[in-house]
């Protein structure tokens, strides 16, 4: 496996080939929900486990390369996004040392920054195709979750960030973006605001609908921009 400079090879057996020819065009993002580093290394490299990712970022900014990009890690599971169902063959996984707790550590984020970088570059792959577990999988998972600095990102060009548009219908526009199409619209609105609105609470609001109107203008639907 080619190991880029200043990353640690901790090569996993846990991946396949890609299918039907696909290639990256996600890259997810997960947090471990362990105790460390060293035990979601454990799991992540044991074959009873069957799981994997094709990086982990320990809190202190160290990146381990498990998988080598080509390959079809074992990070997404059921889900979808985007009508793509085989999110494992089109995505990179990259885990991220956390309990879903607290915020995220500055040198992780630094170094998650910097590989972003050479990912989306590598395989061209734009800030709407940067997401999280949560994301393709509402109410199966949770990950990054609330913490995540999602602004963060998209303010880097990194990831991205809604206008505020005339508020339209939620589910459909969650859709255009790339959300699956979920029947329990609870699901799909703790989903979204894990991501877009963690402070929010109660029941759909204006506030959500104008968010979600406002991802799907970036893929053609017609909404006017609002005031933010």
């Amino acid at each position: 496996m080619t190991t880029p400079i200043g990353r640690l090879s901790h090569p996993s057996p846990n991946f396949g080939q890609r299918r039907e020819g696909a290639v990256p065009r996600l890259i997810v993002l997960h947090f471990t929900a362990m105790k460390s580093a060293e035990a979601a290394l454990d799991r992540l490299c044991d074959p009873a486990a069957e799981v994997s990712a094709h990086y982990l970022i320990d809190d202190d900014g160290t990146v381990y390369a498990l998988v080598d990009e080509a390959m079809r890690a074992w990070h997404a599971g059921a889900g979808s996004w985007q009508g793509c169902h085989d999110v494992n063959s089109a995505s990179i996984g990259i885990e991220l040392d956390n309990d879903g707790s607290g915020p995220f550590a500055d040198a992780q984020m630094a170094a998650l920054e910097i590989l972003l970088d050479g990912i989306m570059a590598r395989w061209d792959i734009g800030p709407d195709g940067v997401i999280g577990h949560q994301d393709m999988a509402p109410g199966r998972k949770s990950d990054p979750g609330p913490f995540f600095p999602w602004r963060r990102l998209a303010a880097q060009g990194r990831a991205i960030w809604p206008d505020v548009c005339t508020p339209g219908d939620f589910q459909r526009d969650l859709q255009c973006f790339g959300y699956p199409d979920i029947t329990d619209p609870e699901i799909l609105l703790s989903a979204f605001r894990a991501r877009f609105r963690p402070e929010a609470s109660g029941p759909l609001s204006d506030e959500d609908r104008a968010l979600a109107a406002g991802l799907a203008a970036r893929f053609g639907v017609d909404r006017d921009v609002q005031e933010a």
